[in-house]
């Protein structure tokens, strides 16, 4: 999608949801949406649907994405943390072979190629708000209370890492490297936030909805093949259990709301540049009833499932409150939800992982702050989950340096 409507600036903060070179990009800012606290999702869903309703809309591709559409990045967290639904002024959208334009306002429609983004020059890394000596104490912290717990099993913790560029960092060009070297993630931007997730938080397409869950995790080791490594995988206990809580947490969420649900009951062994995750596609079909009602749009149904034992941890409570007590940052919106909805409330909402918030510009420069996490669970080893965590960083990290 190299080309952009005249008169859109093709810098000016794009909105993206992409894989395999099929989604929405967005440009402009026809009107945003803020919410925050425990009602972000509701509040969210009320105000869209009321904007969605005053739209007249000319839709003749009827396709999901085409009409109203926003993005949104949703806060991890009910405190801190700010949520925001941004509608653009022109959408560009492929979807099986279909391309369409989508224009609020007058636009002229005329076409021009957008020039590829410049690198960002020299890159400098420091240590974010939780870097990673006191990360590797709350792992051994958390994996001690949980060893003293017969209630806690497992609990996700992160970290954050700083980058400041000598140049403007573009985000066309980070997507631009994401997209090339994980095109089987979802590629996402949203409000500076700018990612490739591989986990599907929920899709809803009319009745029908499904996930990609993602937890148990394996890298490169010397002297390791990758046969070998999926075979680790597959058989760890400690990563089979991590998996079977978010797979858990993710099903009992939706059941409310379907009348079938298929939840496998073995996993798979996905394979990225960096890792390998262990995997499950869960599927269900909507009740109808409430599908028709308005009370199973998207936004709420991924209220339901947010956060799952993915990314925070089983029970939810319990681990919602150890993250608070241990996690010495504000994750912002870092492993929270983001992706797009449309009129009719279908569209696809990831995990915001494997991302950096292009915050701020110094002089000529930017800065960006990376996240990573991990589960915990009772037999986790500290300098093991600091490892992973490195692991996952280097997405973005070789994103940002344009590593090939």
């Amino acid at each position: 999608m190299d080309l952009l409507p005249e008169g859109i600036s093709p810098d000016s903060g794009p909105l993206c949801w992409t894989r395999h070179g099929e989604g929405l990009v967005g440009w402009g800012e026809a009107l945003r949406i803020e919410t925050e606290g425990g009602e972000r999702f509701v509040a969210a869903d009320e105000r869209w649907q009321r904007l969605a309703a005053r739209m007249e809309v000319d839709d003749e591709v009827k396709l999901p994405g085409t009409g109203p559409v926003a993005f949104a990045s949703i806060a991890f967290g009910d405190d801190p943390g700010s949520s925001v639904l941004i509608v653009p002024e022109v959408v560009l959208g492929q979807r099986g072979g279909v391309r369409w334009i989508t224009t609020i306002g007058e636009h002229d429609r005329r076409l021009s190629r957008v020039t590829p983004a410049r690198a960002p020059g020299t890159i400098r890394y420091s240590d974010g708000e939780f870097p990673t000596t006191r990360y590797r104490q709350a792992v051994a912290e958390a994996v001690r209370r949980m060893r003293g717990s017969t209630e806690l099993s497992k609990v996700v913790l992160a970290h954050d890492l700083l980058a400041t560029t000598s140049e403007p960092l573009n985000s066309r060009y980070l997507l631009g490297n994401l997209g090339k070297r994980y095109p089987g993630c979802w590629t996402f931007a949203v409000d500076g936030l700018v990612g490739a997730t591989p986990e599907l938080l929920l899709q809803r397409n009319g009745n029908e909805v499904s996930s990609r869950v993602l937890a148990g995790t394996a890298w490169p080791h010397e002297g390791r093949t990758q046969r070998q490594l999926m075979s680790e995988l597959l058989g760890s206990a400690k990563n089979r259990g991590e998996h079977t809580y978010a797979v858990r947490s993710l099903a009992n969420g939706l059941e409310p709301f379907c009348k079938e649900l298929d939840v496998p009951t073995t996993p798979e062994v996905l394979r990225l540049r960096n890792v390998m995750h262990l995997a499950s596609d869960v599927s269900g079909q909507l009740d109808p009833m409430l599908a028709q009602s308005g009370h199973a749009g998207l936004l709420r149904l991924v209220q339901s499932v947010h956060p799952t034992a993915a990314v925070g941890g089983t029970p939810t409570a319990s681990a919602i409150e150890l993250i608070d007590e241990l996690e010495e940052m504000n994750r912002e919106r870092y492993a929270g939800p983001v992706g797009w909805v449309d009129a009719d409330g279908n569209g696809e909402f990831g995990i915001a992982l494997r991302c950096a918030r292009i915050t701020w510009h110094s002089g000529e420069g930017s800065r960006a702050r990376l996240f990573a996490g991990c589960g915990v669970v009772p037999d986790s080893d500290p300098d093991t989950e600091v490892t992973e965590a490195e692991a996952k960083l280097l997405p973005v990290r070789e994103a940002l340096e344009g590593v090939r």
